[in-house]
């Protein structure tokens, strides 16, 4: 039961990468009738909505929005690309620019929910480290199982993190990419099918995460019991 739960797990993990990376480099070809690039599409779109004060920028981190720095990064394909997916990547990171903008409560939620994340992984890494050290010192296995109930807290926390993540990213395509790309007619009619593909794909990238996280919270409750 166990060996299926989790074979069952990692092909919700894999199944959504491959099916993403493929609409990606499906849609990935230099268009020709663009008059843009995605960075520059992103850039004509902020203005557009008067959102001047967010920076475009050039990222090796894959894309994102920054809340903090109110920077919407994308990565070389997409920021000097023009393509469906350059296009329609830099649309969705924008609609994070919108969220923000219009003061969206669940993107605030989730960056509250990064930050907390992000401490549990410090403090995590910092026990992980101590623990094998403590077990020699003290012969206890006490230090151990500290250790693995730790690695459950912090995993458990990104999972939670990518799960209230996902209703962001949908918003993001859907209530405001596609509304901008539609209203705004900057995609032709055949384009709109593989740009909603293209979208669909970018949410669900933290659907595989999420299910990664479970796959490896399940392996260390199998090391406390």
């Amino acid at each position: 039961m166990v060996i299926i739960f989790t074979l069952a797990v990692l092909m919700l993990a894999l199944a959504p990468q491959i099916w993403v990376k493929r609409v990606m480099r499906h849609h990935a070809r230099e268009r020709t009738d663009f008059p843009g690039t995605g960075g520059e599409f992103a850039r004509h779109v902020l203005d557009r909505l008067g959102l001047a004060e967010v920076v475009v920028e050039l990222t090796d981190r894959g894309d994102h929005y920054d809340p903090n720095d109110r920077a919407v990064r994308l990565s070389k394909d997409n920021h000097d690309g023009r393509s469906l997916t350059a296009v329609v990547v830099a649309a969705h990171e924008v609609g994070h620019a919108m969220q923000d903008a219009s003061g969206f409560p669940a993107l605030a939620r989730r960056q509250r929910l990064a930050h907390i994340a992000v401490r549990l992984q410090k403090v995590g890494a910092v026990v992980m480290l101590a623990a094998p050290v403590l077990f020699i010192v003290v012969r206890s296995p006490i230090a151990m199982l500290v250790q693995a109930a730790l690695a459950v807290v912090v995993l458990g926390a990104s999972v939670v993190l990518h799960l209230v993540t996902l209703p962001v990213e949908l918003d993001a395509s859907f209530r405001r990419a596609m509304p901008v790309l539609e209203t705004g007619r900057y995609l032709d009619q055949s384009d709109l099918p593989a740009a909603r593909s293209i979208l669909r794909a970018a949410a669900l990238t933290y659907v595989a995460s999420a299910a990664m996280s479970l796959l490896n919270v399940a392996s260390w409750i199998r090391v406390l019991r």
